[in-house]
């Protein structure tokens, strides 16, 4: 385990941001893209008593058109392929607002890269394959802003500690699938059955939740789903619960635990062990990260583990994870 040195392009986006007067912060995207804006937020929020922030999908971003969108403001935009439609043209929006816009994307040269006013390259094993090392994911580039707009603005310095925790980062996910594995083994028989699996958590971890559910059960298994927060799931979504319903519960290390802790005390009261696959982070092996990122990788690790999971469900569903959509990446006329 290493230091990781600070994102060179990240550091240069930091740069210009830091001679600029900069009072909120948006972060805008669609879909999984939309998801890691949920753990940035969540740590912006620990971090920072001078930068408040909002979390938009993208094309509300542009229809709501908030006021607090001036040139003060900073907008962090995220699309793996740079091509979202939505995206760009929210880029495009904030800009002409006279916004500052940092947009993350695997591909520089895309639509998106040529929007905004910097570009933060990451890579990404979904669509290629090919495995990465978690510090160059969409999520550690989008901390490492997080965390230099904290040393910026509130004048904490976090940064040094995250680049540490990031040298660790990807042999604590490898032993995360290790510690998972044998869930992932005994649950994919039971949800690949079901018509319907809703997936529940708090805090950080919400984003994990919200783009496993829309993203994999949805759009790539054709699974009815719903993520839950964990305290709303007590105003309304608890009627839905019997013995036959499926759940996956993420139980993250952040302030906001004791919500999902309730929530999985419910569902082994009124539902059924075998339908509710509960992963703990508490359980895994976290060394390596320090102690005050516990929380924030948590649903960083979750993203990743979880692929194994939509693959083990692909498999016995006889279904392909990606090929099989019916109109994602097939249809341009929506």
């Amino acid at each position: 385990m290493s230091t990781v040195a600070l994102d060179s392009i990240v550091a240069q986006a930091l740069g210009r941001i830091e001679d600029r007067k900069i009072d909120h912060v948006f972060f805008v995207a669609c879909g999984g893209s939309l998801s890691i804006m949920y753990p940035a937020k969540f740590m912006l929020d620990q971090y920072s008593s001078v930068l408040a922030s909002d979390v938009y999908n993208a094309a509300e971003f542009t229809a709501r058109a908030p006021r607090r969108l001036t040139p003060n403001a900073l907008v962090i935009l995220c699309s793996m392929t740079g091509t979202t439609r939505e995206t760009v043209a929210a880029t495009e929006f904030a800009r002409a607002a006279g916004a500052y816009t940092v947009v993350l994307t695997t591909e520089p040269d895309s639509p998106l890269g040529k929007a905004g006013d910097c570009v933060v390259g990451f890579e990404a094993p979904y669509t290629t394959g090919v495995p990465i090392d978690a510090k160059d994911s969409n999520y550690a580039r989008i901390y490492q802003i997080v965390l230099g707009l904290v040393k910026i603005f509130d004048g904490v310095d976090k940064l040094d500690t995250l680049l540490a925790s990031l040298g660790g980062f990807q042999d604590a996910i490898d032993r995360a699938h290790e510690c998972f594995a044998p869930h992932f083994d005994a649950y994919a028989p039971r949800l690949a059955k079901k018509d319907v699996v809703y997936t529940m958590a708090s805090g950080a971890d919400y984003g994990a939740a919200y783009s496993f559910s829309i993203c994999v059960l949805m759009e790539m298994q054709w699974i009815n789903s719903q993520a839950i927060h964990a305290n709303e799931f007590f105003h309304g979504p608890f009627e839905i619960l019997d013995r036959e319903a499926a759940f996956i519960l993420f139980m993250g290390l952040d302030s906001t635990r004791p919500l999902t802790e309730r929530a999985e005390t419910f569902l082994n009261r009124f539902g059924a062990q075998e339908n509710v696959l509960v992963l703990d982070a508490a359980t895994l092996d976290l060394s390596g990260i320090d102690p005050a990122f516990h929380g924030n990788f948590a649903p960083l690790i979750f993203f990743d583990t979880l692929w194994r999971f939509a693959y083990k469900i692909a498999d016995l569903r006889d279904h392909e994870m990606l090929e099989a959509r019916r109109y994602m990446k097939k249809l341009h006329d929506y």
